[in-house]
């Protein structure tokens, strides 16, 4: 599966638990990146979080494809990072992702905004 294919699989994942404020960012042609496509969204509270993380496994094994090569974050309910290779999903409560900020650091990214 491709990467971008993969991504749309994330955000299916996430529609399931109605997440908020869905972004794809393609990072294919910005240098020295680590990965292709973040997914980004919001949750209201922690327990919404976690049910879009445990969404965002279900779709990716319902696709077919190798779970996250890397989960960190589910311990401490604020920012989750599901990391798939090629796609990294980021799900954040909403302060933390407006604290964070990823949408401007990677400014230069092609952005897609879902909802």
């Amino acid at each position: 599966m491709t990467a971008e294919a993969l991504s749309k699989v994330i955000v299916k994942g996430m529609e399931e638990k109605k997440a908020s404020d869905i972004l794809v960012m393609d990072l294919r042609n910005i240098k020295n990146t680590v990965t292709d496509f973040f997914v980004i969204c919001s949750g209201n509270s922690d327990t919404q979080i976690d049910a879009i993380s445990k969404s965002i496994e279900e779709e990716v094994h319902k696709a077919g494809e190798s779970p996250a090569w890397k989960v960190e974050g589910k311990a401490n309910g604020q920012w989750i990072l599901m990391d798939y290779v090629n796609v990294v999903a980021h799900i954040f409560l909403k302060d933390k992702r407006e604290f964070y900020g990823l949408e401007e650091l990677w400014g230069d990214a092609k952005t897609t905004r879902i909802h």
